[in-house]
């Protein structure tokens, strides 16, 4: 039989079985090569991101800190609508405050003791600042606010008066809370042209920081029930005072969502 038969005429599959086995090898030698490029660490590549530590709700301010009709409350608020009670309520703690004072031996002159604190510190920044104030008038007995009212009834009739002067049991001055403040030069005295004064404007912008409120401002006076006076200031501490400013609320009604009292 001729040899060269049998060389012509092999299997394919025995002449193809050594190059099927090298392709085999070639192609799981790029798998594992790419599965080590994968999964080696690297310096290059980036870290996981961490998880952010979850962060603390925004705390809200807290109203319900003291009373709003407790007389002796920090943040009592008086007005046309809301009379103190009792009506001849007198502070406990008045003391006359270290500071310029335009009637030394006045009962006007006394404030509550941390009314009186705030107000040094607070002058003695203002001086500082090359704008030396002085204290108008302070606590009013419910008595003084008697003849005071009578008085402005009598000169400019009740309707006048009731936009300048709280009735009897009505007023802010009776808490030791409230007080007028003037230039210690006594120019623009308890007028409104107090507000254009370097007194006036430094109040106005720095008031708040030791814990006062410009009390009735001059687009409030539907709310307020007051005309503008920008003398007239009410200590309120510094957490209200800071929260009210920060918030850009002006008024007390506003801020504890209180009816308006434009009248009684």
């Amino acid at each position: 039989m001729n040899p060269n038969y049998y060389r012509s005429h092999r299997r394919p599959d025995a002449a193809l079985a050594p190059k099927k086995s090298f392709n085999k090898m070639w192609l799981l030698g790029i798998v594992l090569i790419c599965l080590i490029w994968i999964f080696w660490p690297s310096k290059d590549k980036p870290a996981p991101p961490s998880k952010q530590p979850a962060q603390p709700a925004a705390q809200t301010f807290n109203k319900q800190q003291h009373s709003l009709t407790d007389p002796a409350s920090l943040w009592v608020v008086v007005n046309k609508k809301r009379a103190l009670s009792p009506a001849n309520y007198v502070p406990a703690n008045l003391v006359v405050p270290s500071v310029l004072l335009r009637v030394p031996d006045s009962e006007s002159m006394q404030l509550r003791a941390d009314t009186a604190a705030a107000l040094k510190t607070m002058f003695a920044a203002a001086d500082a600042a090359g704008v030396p104030l002085m204290l108008s008038s302070g606590y009013r007995s419910y008595d003084y606010q008697v003849n005071l009212y009578n008085g402005y009834v009598m000169d400019e009739g009740q309707v006048q008066a009731d936009k300048a002067s709280a009735r009897p049991g009505f007023s802010e001055h009776q808490t030791g809370l409230s007080l007028d403040i003037e230039p210690a030069d006594k120019s623009c005295e308890v007028q409104a042209c107090f507000a254009d004064t370097s007194a006036g404007k430094w109040l106005a912008a720095n008031a708040w920081q030791y814990g006062f409120l410009l009390r009735y401002p001059a687009d409030k006076t539907a709310i307020t029930g007051y005309e503008f006076e920008p003398w007239h200031f009410r200590y309120i501490g510094k957490e209200l005072a800071a929260e009210m400013h920060a918030r850009g609320i002006t008024t007390l009604e506003e801020f504890f969502g209180l009816p308006a009292a434009p009248n009684y």
